[in-house]
C-alpha cells in the first residue's frame, strides 16, 4: 500500500517544465515581434531620412551655387574696384587737365577757349561719376539678390528638420498603438483559453490518464492509440467527440480577427523505434499528432485552425528510465495557441 500510495503521489505530480518552455517561447515570440516593429519604424524613418537627405543634397548643390555665385561676385567687385581706381586716376587727370585750363584763363586765353575747356573738364567729370555709381548699384542689388537666396535656404532647412521630428513622432505613435493591440489580443486570447481549459475540464472528468500541465491538456497516448502505432483505437472516438464540440462552441465565440490554432503535439518516450511504417520516434510522434488533427477536422474543426506538430523523445515530461516514466513522456497535448 505505501508503494502504491507513492506511485500516485508521483503519476499525481505536476511537471512545471512544459509549462516553463511555454513561457520562454512566449517571451521570444514576444522578443520577435518587437523586433518587428522595431524593423517596421526603422523602414519608416529610413524612408523619411532619406526624403531628408533629399532635400539636404537639392539644398548643398543651392549652396554651392550661391558661394560660386558670390565668388563670381567678388570677382566682380574686385574688377570694380580696380575701375574705381581707374576712374580716381581719371579724375585726377581730369583735375589736372581743369588745372592747366585755369592756368590758361589765367595767362589770358581768350573767353571762348575758356568756356570750351571748363565744358569739357564738366563732362568728363560727369561721365565718370556717373559710370561709378551705375557699377555701385548693379553690385547692391547682386548682394540683395543673394540675401534673399540664403534666406529661403534657411527656411527649406528648417521646414525640412520638422518633418523629420513629425515623423519620428508618428513612429512612436504607431509603435504604441501597436503594442496596445497586440496586448489585447493576448489578453483575449488568454481568457478563451482559460474557457477552453474549464471545458475540457467538466467533460472529462478527473481522470488519472487525462491531465492539465501548464497551458495544455496532455492524453496519455495509450488512451488513443495502440503501442508502436498511429491510428487512432476506436474507443477514442468519444473523447474525441466531447473536444471537438467544446473546440466549435470556442469557435463561435472567439473573434474572427484573433489569429487562434489549436495545437495537437505528439510525443514518444526515448527508446528507439525502427519499423517499415516508422523509421524514428520523430516519425511515430508526427503522424500520431496528424491522426488526432485529422480526426478533428473531419468532426468540423476547421482545417486551418489546426497544426499537427512532432517532438519525438526531445520533449520529455520525466527524465527517468523506468516504466513509469516512459508512460508520462508518451503523450498527446492540446494547445490552443496563436497562429
Amino acid at each position: 500500500m505505501p508503494v502504491a500510495a507513492g506511485r500516485a503521489s508521483r503519476r499525481g505530480s505536476l511537471n512545471y517544465w512544459p509549462g516553463f518552455v511555454d513561457a520562454l517561447t512566449t517571451l521570444l515570440l514576444s522578443i520577435i515581434f518587437l523586433l518587428s516593429i522595431f524593423m517596421l519604424g526603422q523602414f519608416f524613418l529610413a524612408r523619411e531620412i532619406s526624403g531628408r537627405d533629399t532635400v539636404l543634397d537639392r539644398l548643398n548643390r543651392q549652396i554651392a551655387e550661391l558661394t560660386d555665385l558670390l565668388a563670381l561676385e567678388r570677382s566682380g567687385r574686385r574688377d570694380l574696384e580696380t575701375q574705381v581706381t581707374g576712374l580716381q586716376s581719371t579724375l585726377q587727370a581730369s583735375l589736372a587737365e581743369r588745372g592747366r585750363l585755369q592756368a590758361m584763363i589765367d595767362a589770358g586765353t581768350s573767353a571762348e577757349a575758356r568756356a570750351g575747356a571748363a565744358s569739357a573738364a564738366l563732362d568728363a567729370e560727369k561721365a565718370l561719376t556717373a559710370r561709378a555709381m551705375s557699377t555701385v548699384d548693379l553690385l547692391n542689388q547682386q548682394i540683395a539678390a543673394m540675401r534673399r537666396q540664403l534666406a529661403a535656404l534657411e527656411e527649406a532647412l528648417a521646414a525640412s528638420e520638422n518633418r523629420d521630428r513629425e515623423s519620428q513622432a508618428r513612429i512612436a505613435d504607431l509603435g504604441s498603438r501597436l503594442n496596445v493591440a497586440l496586448a489585447q489580443r493576448v489578453q483575449e486570447l488568454a481568457r478563451y483559453r482559460s474557457d477552453f481549459f474549464g471545458r475540457l475540464r467538466q467533460i472529462l472528468g478527473q481522470r488519472p490518464d487525462v491531465r492539465i500541465v501548464g497551458d495544455r491538456f496532455v492524453f496519455q497516448s495509450e488512451v488513443l492509440f495502440a503501442a508502436g502505432q498511429a491510428t487512432l483505437k476506436p474507443e477514442a472516438a468519444p473523447e474525441l467527440d466531447r473536444i471537438a464540440s467544446v473546440i466549435l462552441d470556442l469557435s463561435r465565440e472567439i473573434p474572427p480577427d484573433i489569429p487562434w490554432v489549436l495545437r495537437v503535439d505528439g510525443h514518444t518516450d526515448a527508446r528507439p523505434i525502427a519499423s517499415a511504417q516508422f523509421p524514428s520516434n520523430w516519425a511515430l510522434s508526427a503522424a500520431r499528432a496528424i491522426s488526432v488533427v485529422q480526426a478533428l477536422a473531419a468532426r468540423g474543426i476547421p482545417p486551418q485552425r489546426l497544426v499537427a506538430a512532432g517532438f519525438g523523445e526531445f520533449q520529455p515530461l520525466d527524465l527517468g528510465t523506468t516504466d513509469e516514466a516512459y508512460s508520462r513522456n508518451r503523450r498527446i497535448e492540446l494547445k490552443l495557441t496563436e497562429r
